[in-house]
């Protein structure tokens, strides 16, 4: 059970700490943190928990790298839907928690016609800068694939494993420097399922794509360093 608290705490300061920047932060006139500031408070969320409960659970905080861990013979099937439930519980409970912070603001309400409502994900009309479901998936892919990567290069026996957080949450600021004006960024469906819960309409009928993609790419990036990176010779 300490296992799936920690995943279920970790991944709720994510979405918080994550969603509550872009939600929060991003858009206050001069004073606001914009796309860096959103990318980077993804990131330290990740690094912080890493620390904080990572030798308790592993500090997976996302299905995708959950089962891409799995991929990869990393992490036992018996437990991943343990994991992804209490993810996405976390997860859901930080959306709400926003939602109720939100409903603080006098006007405040989502208007899920519009891209990113709520902090959700989205493609083509709902991609911040209007990029398609191709593109969308495309990255959302390649991005997934190549965090689990790095998750595995830092976290192998054979590497420096005391700056492991500090590398897998720079990859994941690098990831939102990248990927937000294309679809918000997920690589991570619990993420983008709890903001898309309470965003409802257009934004919760894309939510699939935001599942399919990072867990294909999560599993490609897994079966990489497997078989080909992590492989000895």
């Amino acid at each position: 059970m300490k296992k799936l608290f920690a995943e279920f705490f970790g991944t709720y300061w994510l979405v918080f700490g994550g969603c509550g920047s872009a939600l929060l932060a991003a858009g206050i006139p001069e004073l606001g943190i914009g796309f860096t500031g959103v990318s980077l408070a993804f990131g330290l969320t990740v690094l912080t928990m890493a620390y904080a409960v990572g030798h308790i659970s592993g500090g997976h905080f996302n299905p995708a790298v959950s089962i891409g861990l799995w991929a990869a013979g990393k992490f036992e099937s018996k437990d991943l839907p343990k994991y992804i439930i209490a993810q996405c519980l976390g997860a859901i409970l930080a959306a709400g928690t926003l939602y109720l912070i939100l409903s603080g603001k006098e006007g405040f309400s989502i208007d899920n016609t519009k891209a990113g409502a709520f902090a959700s994900n989205g493609y083509g009309a709902f991609s911040p800068q209007g990029y398609s479901i191709t593109s969308a998936f495309v990255i959302e892919f390649v991005l997934t694939a190549f965090f689990l990567i790095v998750i595995l290069g830092a976290t192998d026996s054979k590497a420096n494993t005391q700056f492991a957080g500090i590398t897998i949450g720079l990859a994941l600021t690098l990831i939102h420097l990248i990927s937000i004006p294309v679809t918000n960024t997920s690589v991570n469906p619990a993420r983008s399922l709890s903001q898309a819960i309470f965003a409802g309409g257009e934004p919760l009928s894309q939510v699939w794509l935001f599942w399919v993609a990072p867990i294909i790419g999560a599993i490609t990036g897994g079966f990489i360093y497997k078989n080909i990176l992590g492989k000895e010779e």
